[in-house]
Parts: structure tokens; sequence; C-alpha cells
């Protein structure tokens, strides 16, 4: 009996004996062998939240000659089931498989579709971010400085995420969270300011805001980050890291702003390489100036907040609490009712 042709659906929104149409992308792809010697392929495939394995293609399969030419990152439409193998979890036990065509696209296709990305608009995001630069820092050459680097980067820090592991991981994360972090540090820096009038010189506003938009910078060159595929590190970001990057992308930037007082642009480098607080988190030394501590806790609270959310609204754990997230460290409290 021929199978009725099924629905186009989604991988991620799959449940376990779903008989379904769906686009994946390639994630991983091996060959082995049984221990006889047996050819195999093994593949996994995703969208943007879920990955999932796919039953082996062996050697007398009508596909193992084709999984053999195909390239991670790859997009394919597929037929088959999803299923919860009890041995090795979920698994698309695949019918067809073909390489998706450009006619896909009528028919829902979109790369778009691969990639988590921020619920804001990232061209938005920007603009709210050079306004505030504009409204905040009173310093022309600081706030020349600073809006230069965000029009020379514009289109990586629409992409980008906030890390590639940890919180805002998603394209679009990078100007979420130094948006978030920003106006949080002149909301504080507006509070200190009033609360320690005896602070001299004051509590410099426009530094602070400066060192929020920037902190993160050194991302630009840190992770690599193509539509659709995988986040991963730069040869740079392996070797430097992203506090070091952005003291060089500063410091270029900084040389074709000629007017800049040398004192802030130190003022400005010690707050981005020093904002993580502790040499064992990355940072070059130790904070020494009242700026960077209102810089570390905005971000150390945005960056931890996004990720207590984002396991929160996603853990499926049965119980009153979270499974443990490697990155959070342990498991979340999410049964209660205040």
């Amino acid at each position: 009996m021929t199978k009725k042709k099924p629905a186009l659906a989604k991988l991620s929104d799959l449940a376990p004996g779903d008989y379904a149409d769906f686009f994946v992308q390639l994630a991983h792809k091996a060959r082995g062998s049984t221990r006889d010697g047996k050819p195999f392929v093994t593949c996994k495939f995703r969208d943007a939240r879920r990955t999932v394995g796919a039953v082996p293609f062996w050697n007398d399969s009508a596909q193992f000659a084709e999984a053999l030419d195909w390239q991670v990152g790859q997009f394919f439409k597929v037929r088959g089931t999803f299923n919860d193998n009890e041995k090795y979890g979920p698994q698309i036990e695949i019918e067809q498989i073909r390489a998706v065509v450009e006619a896909d696209r009528a028919t829902g296709f979109s790369e778009l579709d691969f990639a988590e990305r921020s619920r804001f608009d990232a061209s938005a995001m920007l603009a709210d971010l050079e306004a505030l630069v504009s409204a905040e820092i009173a310093d022309a050459p600081l706030r020349a400085l600073v809006l230069n680097l965000l029009s020379e980067h514009a289109a990586a820090l629409k992409a980008l995420p906030g890390s590639a592991r940890r919180y805002y991981t998603f394209a679009g994360g990078w100007l979420e969270h130094t948006l978030s972090v920003a106006r949080s540090c002149g909301w504080l820096a507006t509070k200190y300011a009033e609360q320690f009038p005896e602070l001299h010189p004051p509590l410099n506003r426009g530094l602070v805001t400066a060192a929020a938009v920037l902190h993160d910078i050194g991302r630009v060159r840190e992770l690599d980050a193509p539509p659709g595929l995988p986040v991963k590190d730069t040869v740079p970001g392996e070797l430097f890291g992203h506090l070091y990057l952005a003291y060089d992308l500063i410091r270029a930037a900084a040389a074709r702003v000629p007017d800049l007082n040398p004192e802030l642009l130190d003022l400005l480098l010690h707050c981005v390489i020093t904002h993580q607080k502790l040499p064992a988190w990355g940072s070059a030394s130790f904070p020494c100036v009242p700026e960077v501590l209102i810089l570390h806790h905005a971000d150390d609270l945005d960056a931890k907040f996004e990720m207590f959310v984002r396991h929160l609204t996603r853990d499926t754990n049965e119980g009153a609490f979270t499974a443990h997230d490697p990155n959070i460290g342990r498991p979340l409290l999410k049964r209660r009712d205040v």
C-alpha cells in the first residue's frame, strides 16, 4: 500500500511517530564500518531549534553513494518518520531525501529557518544604539570613535550572536545584548553619580556608555557566523579572545580620530579589557576605575538573565526543576505559582 503524501512540517515541531516532509541542514557526517567491514554513513540534520541523527545509510541502501558526496551545511528536503529510539534517542527514519532546489522556496524553504535570530529587527536595534551613542556621549571625538566603529562593522554586527555558546547565541544577539547593557549602564551611571557627588572627577557617563557599546566589539573578529551555519571561533578568536581583539580594533579606529583625548582613550581601553573583572574570566587585569564596575555588573546580569530565561522557557524536563544546564551550572526551579 502506497503511503499518502505527508504534509510539510518543521523538524523541530515533529513528535515521535510523525511522518512528514521537512527541510533540514546537514550538521554532521561521518563514515564508519561494522566489525565485519560493512560500510555505513551516519548523519545529523538540524533546523534552528533541533538537531537529530538519522538511521545510518548502509552501503546497500539507495542513498549511500549520494551521502558520500554530501557536505556539512548543505540543505535537503526529507520525507521520513521522526522516532524516539530507546537506545539511540531521537532519530529520523528517512524514506526519501534530495538536495534543496530553487523551486523549494515557493513551498516554504528559507535559509533563515536554520538560524535562530533575535525577535527584534537588527537594523532597528543598530539605529537605536547609534541614537543612544549620539545622546549619551557628550565628548565629540569619543562619540565619533564609537559611531565610526558601529558603522564600519554594521553588517557583521547585525548578524553576530552575543556569544558562540553561552548567552544570546543567535543572529542579532550582539545588538540585543549590547543595547540592553548600554541602557542599563546609562541608568546606573545616573544613579551613582547622584548618590556619590563627592567623587572627583565625577563619574564619566560618556565613558560608561562608550565602554558599554564597545565592550564586545572584538566579537567581529573572534566569531565566524555565516548565515544558516553553526557559529565557530576564528583563528584570531582562538588565539587571543574578543577582549584583546577589541583592544586592537579600538586603537586602530582611534588613530583616525586625531582630536581624541589620549587619557580618555586609555580609560576606554581599560574598561573594555577589564570589564569581565577577573583574569579567570578573561580580563587582562583587574578593574581600576569605577566606570568598569557599572559595565561589569550590567553585562554579567544581562548575560545571565538571558541564559535563565532561555533555559526556563525551553526546558522539557518533568518535575519541579529544569534539567541541569551546563552553562548555568545547575537546574532551575520552574514549577512555581508566584
